[in-house]
């Protein structure tokens, strides 16, 4: 099956090429001739209209005398402001639809009233006193006709003809009205023809919406093969999660590209445009059904309070101050390293600002390092945070591989830094942002990661005023470095795919749901917790590279299709990595109040111990030397245990 439809182009016969020929040149006009054109034509209309109802109203045709010379008098006067004033020569023939229907209704709904007073009530000698309702009547609908047809004209004869490019071959999944808005802005589409639409509500089988049939959902695979779809456009912006991947694995057998509209919350003004058509992402299959968050635990961290997010510009910490700027925050003080993050990230809360979603916050932008003793213990005295979300980290595992020492400084040392000038601050809380890497790791980064929390930990057994806990979970989608983007540009480029191990896992979370889980995390806590977000069911990465491969409308190339279009190569684990992560090292986590958050309690290296260890990392430039110092602090660190043999290589986790 062509994954296009023949463009029309060259196609046409004598009398269409004329045709297409003279609404070129139509079109070609400037916009003030064509409205001048369109009012003259709605002049020979109106006198049309007042002809047919006054030989109606007779019972004769009578083609002209005096009693039709009054009212085509009357009737134009009163029409040309009318229409002007009420926008009906604004209106773009190619884009009619719904609105400019209405704008005609209103306009002959006023233009009808001064025609019954004049011709119906007070009366005009030799005109007969029901021709001011019948005329109105049959102008409109000569006009709307009139309309139609020019807009018949101008995209499906004109726009179809003259487009060169391949023509998708569209069904819309969903009759209800998001589908037929997202239709009606198609049809100026010359790219796209649809074939109608398919809805899971049998009543609809058969029926037609403005011209295109409603086909059941049991009827797919014979539509797509009798009409040769190449695309289907989503249009149930307000379906579930679930049943939005029930939609999706029913399509997902044959070769079509699946795109979608949004959320209903994400299109702005509530209408549907062809413009508002986004790729699928896999979030969307992979996401949860939301969970209405616990206003009490988000509130009391954040409610009325200053905050500051280490990290503020990365993909966890950004979320966390859009969610700590709506969430009633006095102050927020984003701390961040790298400069455009920053930027980024404040400009972002200041449009939230100027919205009114976040008028009370302050927002206080500081650039620094959180290996940076000085800086920190400067900041934290003169904003005086009472909660700290230390999101800062180098998460990527190749990196952190690569530059060992440099991860130990930033996760460990840097966490160490933050953690104690909470504590000589007395700040309220500290919640640290960790990861499921840190369960019995395999790399550098995870065990860093481990090792920040033992520094926590131990921070919360001290004599102090501030309550330090821990959230861990695994993969965000949409991060950095996530898989999801990486897998579409290679798909984009033609492949291959490039697959580490066909048996990789991993646990997804949205960043939405993943930050405010985080801040409600923060609000059970008493003092060393670890909380453990509930990731659902772990993904085979294998699996999500097949399925948005299909979703693209492409084939997976194998044994058992040579032929197809995209190649997933597998290409070994990287240094480090893990065929699947854990999210909890020891037995029996706790559930919460939080239906997705458990809480654990797990062991730490003493304080005395902790503090030597700190102090041999300061001093250490050695990456063999870090390395053995990491398994000294974290036993159960394995370093490449899932693949000793492998190579670095490009791949996100």
């Amino acid at each position: 099956m062509s994954r296009f439809a023949k463009p029309k182009t060259g196609n046409a016969g004598p009398l269409t090429s004329v045709i297409v020929s003279i609404l070129g040149r139509i079109a070609d006009f400037p916009r003030w001739q064509k409205q001048l054109i369109v009012v003259f034509l709605d002049m020979i209309l109106c006198v049309q209209s007042i002809w047919i109802a006054y030989s109606l109203r007779i019972g004769v045709w009578v083609y002209w005398d005096i009693a039709i010379q009054k009212v085509v008098l009357g009737a134009l006067l009163f029409m040309l402001p009318i229409f002007y004033m009420m926008g009906v020569y604004r209106a773009i023939f190619r884009y009619a639809g719904s609105g400019m229907m209405k704008t005609l209704v209103r306009a002959f709904a006023i233009y009808t009233v001064p025609m019954i007073i004049l011709f119906s009530i007070v009366g005009v000698a030799g005109v007969p006193r029901t021709l001011g309702g019948i005329q109105p009547i049959i102008f409109f609908i000569l006009v709307g006709f009139a309309r139609m047809t020019a807009r018949y004209l101008m995209v499906d004869i004109l726009g179809r003809n003259q487009f060169g490019g391949q023509v998708k071959s569209v069904l819309i999944y969903g009759a209800g009205n998001a589908g037929q808005q997202l239709a009606a802005s198609m049809r100026s589409e010359p790219a796209m023809q649809l074939h109608g639409y398919v809805d899971d509500d049998r009543r609809l089988d058969g029926q037609k919406l403005d011209g295109d049939k409603v086909f059941f959902s049991d009827e797919l695979p014979r539509i797509i093969e009798k009409y040769g779809i190449t695309d289907i456009l989503l249009a149930l912006p307000n379906i579930t999660r679930s049943k939005r991947r029930q939609i999706v694995g029913q399509i997902q057998q044959f070769k079509v590209h699946v795109q979608t509209l949004p959320n209903m919350k994400e299109i702005m003004d509530g209408r549907v445009s062809f413009n508002d058509i986004r790729e699928l992402d896999i979030e969307d299959l992979l996401g949860r059904e939301p969970v209405a968050p616990n206003e009490l635990l988000l509130g009391r961290t954040i409610f009325g309070k200053a905050v500051l997010v280490t990290g503020a510009g990365g993909s966890i910490g950004s979320e966390l101050c859009r969610q700590i700027a709506i969430s009633g925050a006095r102050r927020i003080i984003m701390y961040e390293l790298t400069e455009f993050s920053l930027y980024s990230i404040e400009k972002e809360l200041q449009q939230l600002k100027r919205e009114g979603r976040a008028a009370n916050l302050e927002i206080i932008p500081v650039l620094g390092s959180v290996t940076d003793a000085s800086r920190l213990q400067e900041v934290f005295e003169q904003q005086r945070p009472e909660t700290v979300f230390h999101a800062a980290a180098y998460k990527h595992v190749p990196l952190v591989e690569a530059n060992p020492v440099e991860g130990v400084r930033n996760n460990i040392l840097g966490t160490y830094e933050t953690a104690n000038a909470a504590f000589e601050a007395n700040v309220d809380d500290f919640i640290l942002i960790s990861t499921d890497k840190a369960v019995r790791p395999t790399n550098v980064m995870g065990a860093t990661k481990r090792g920040a929390e033992q520094i926590v930990q131990a921070f919360a057994e001290k004599d102090g005023d501030t309550r330090y806990s821990m959230v861990r979970f695994g993969n965000v989608l949409g991060s950095s470095g996530s898989v999801v983007p990486l897998f579409r540009q290679q798909i984009l480029v033609g492949g291959p795919i490039t697959l580490t191990h066909r048996d990789v896992t991993r646990y997804f979370m949205t960043i939405p749901e993943a930050a405010q889980l985080v801040i409600q995390a923060g609000g059970m806590a008493k003092g060393g917790e670890v909380f453990v977000l509930d990731m659902g069911k772990s993904v085979r990465i294998m699996d999500l590279a097949k399925t948005m491969v299909r979703l693209s409308g492409l084939t997976v190339r194998g044994e058992d299709d040579p032929d197809g279009d995209i190649e997933i190569e597998e290409v070994g684990l990287r240094p480090g990595e893990k065929l699947y992560e854990e999210l909890i090292i020891g037995e029996n986590p706790k559930q919460t109040v939080h239906d997705r958050i458990m809480m654990a309690r797990e062991g730490h290296m003493g304080w005395g111990d902790l503090q030597n260890l700190l102090q041999s990392f300061r001093t250490s430039r050695d990456a063999e030397d870090v390395t053995r110092l990491l398994k000294i602090l974290v036993p159960e660190f394995e370093h490449e245990r899932d693949n000793p043999g492998s190579a670095s290589v490009e791949q996100a986790s």
